[in-house]
């Protein structure tokens, strides 16, 4: 199946923070972005729309980080957190010649474009590579939810989420090493067991809205690739 074609063509790829920080855990490794942009090179090169929704989890993680904060205020330092990451993504992939724009859910016109869901739609159809800022632009929302929402709205085919684990386990494979690893799950087996693939909330709208979600390493970043292809990594839930 789909060996020289891409089986998504339109997909949105989640990158967490942290992904990008790399072994560094805070701020960015340049060398794991080069490596991530130049397989959505490839991707984009091979006509698949590619729309991008970023943590910032490497440089401030909400109401983990604000614990003495209010919740909102401190969601909003991590919507701004998302923003240099978008940027950062946004410089390395034009440094490899791939058209890209950044909507931002906050209004900041001097960085980004505001997020308006038809120009996204018309960006992709052009080719250029879409990284959404900002989360929903909400407090109390993960950056997961903003990726789902994001997803339904430009009617992705597929939500790659790129983690630091290769899929979905029974239990935590780093604690229980009798831990199972899923190839396919579904939404419903997710939030009975309460297995950790996204929050709740983001787990219900992909289940409302019938968007598979492909959960991989992002250790090796050809994962990408290998998922849009329709090789069999990490755990697809459906």
């Amino acid at each position: 199946m789909g060996e020289n074609k891409p089986v998504y063509k339109r997909v949105l790829i989640k990158l967490s923070g942290e992904a990008l920080a790399g072994s560094k855990s805070q701020g960015l490794d340049f060398d794991v972005m080069n490596d991530v942009c130049r397989v959505i090179k490839k991707c984009v090169g091979e006509g698949v729309e590619v729309g991008i929704v970023v943590g910032g989890g490497n440089f401030w993680r909400g109401a983990k980080d604000g614990v003495r904060m209010e919740r909102s205020r401190a969601d909003h330092m991590g919507m701004m957190a998302t923003v240099m990451n978008c940027l950062a993504l946004a410089d390395v992939l034009e440094q490899m010649d791939v058209p890209v724009r950044v909507q931002t859910a906050l209004e900041i016109r001097a960085v980004a474009e505001p997020y308006i869901r038809l120009k996204a739609d018309k960006h992709l159809k052009n080719g250029r590579v879409v990284i959404f800022g900002c989360g929903t632009g909400n407090p109390f929302f993960s950056t997961d939810t903003a990726a789902v929402l994001r997803a339904a709205e430009i009617g992705a085919d597929a939500i790659l989420l790129a983690k630091n684990v290769d899929g979905v386990y029974s239990a935590d494979p780093k604690v229980d090493p009798s831990a199972v690893k899923y190839d396919t799950i579904t939404y419903d087996e997710v939030l009975a067991k309460h297995l950790t693939v996204m929050d709740s909330t983001a787990t219900s709208l992909s289940m409302d809205n019938h968007i598979p979600v492909i959960l991989f390493a992002l250790k090796d970043p050809e994962n990408i690739h290998r998922v849009i292809m329709g090789e069999k990594i990490g755990t697809i839930v459906g």
